[in-house]
Formats: C-alpha cells, sequence, structure tokens
C-alpha cells in the first residue's frame, strides 16, 4: 500500500503527503544545489529520519524498561561529500535530562539508538556518529 505521495511543484520543491495521517512536507534543494533552501532538502531529511527513528527506538525502549526520556533534545548534523555528491556522515547528538539513568539504562540507549532501522538502512559508506550526554 503507498505509503507517501509527492508532488513536484516546481523550482526545485516537492510536496509530499503522508497518506494515512494526512500530514504534509515541502522540500527544497539546498542552496549549494541550486535551490533556495527554505524548506528541508531530501538528505536533511534523511539525516533527520536517522536521528528521530534512533530517539523514537530508544522511547520504546524506555517504555518498555520502565525508565524516562521525556524532554530528550537530539540534534542532527550531515555532512555531505562529493564524487559523488551524497551524505557522508550523519552525526545524532543525544542530550538526556538529568534522571541519573543507571549504567544498565544508559547501555541500552546507546545499544538502541545505534541499532535502529533507519541506521540499520543506511549503506555502510554513510558514517553514523553518535554521542550521548547524559
Amino acid at each position: 500500500m503507498e505509503t507517501v505521495r509527492i508532488e513536484y511543484i516546481g523550482e526545485l520543491r516537492t510536496k509530499a503527503k503522508h497518506l494515512r495521517s494526512g500530514d504534509e512536507l515541502i522540500t527544497d534543494a539546498p542552496v549549494d544545489n541550486q535551490g533556495k533552501g527554505e524548506a528541508f532538502s531530501p538528505t536533511d531529511l534523511l539525516a533527520t529520519s536517522l536521528g528521530t527513528c534512533a530517539i523514537t527506538t530508544v522511547g520504546i525502549a524506555a517504555r518498555t524498561h520502565g525508565f524516562s526520556i521525556d524532554g530528550a533534545i537530539v540534534k542532527v548534523t550531515k555532512i555531505m561529500v562529493s564524487d559523488p555528491r551524497r551524505v557522508g556522515e550523519v552525526i545524532v547528538e543525544m542530550n538526556f535530562p538529568a534522571n541519573g539513568y543507571t549504567e544498565k539504562e544508559k547501555e541500552i540507549i546507546r545499544r538502541t539508538a545505534e541499532t535502529c532501522p533507519v541506521n540499520k538502512s543506511l549503506h555502510t559508506d554513510v558514517k553514523q556518529t553518535y554521542i550521548f550526554n547524559f
């Protein structure tokens, strides 16, 4: 079943609609690739996908193991490379509230983030760097 429908709306922009929820988002080509940089670029979404997947799966693990990560902030940095132009590295910095996490909980967080489905879907040429601040 179709998940997302994407319309090219001109000027290097697209409108993507998530069919189940009806949510929409606009993408724009980045300034360094002929775009205006006024919205997420497709490669921004790739990097965002890794960060949101990591924190979402950590949230599932936290719920399962009876601790909270509410208020955690994830900062994502995308590093492009050339020849060919692609995402070379995604840095995912996860900042957790001062909840006094045990060493076991910290290990659950690390292991879960580093094995989320998006992590496992990206080519090994895309370096993934995780930083955990507790």
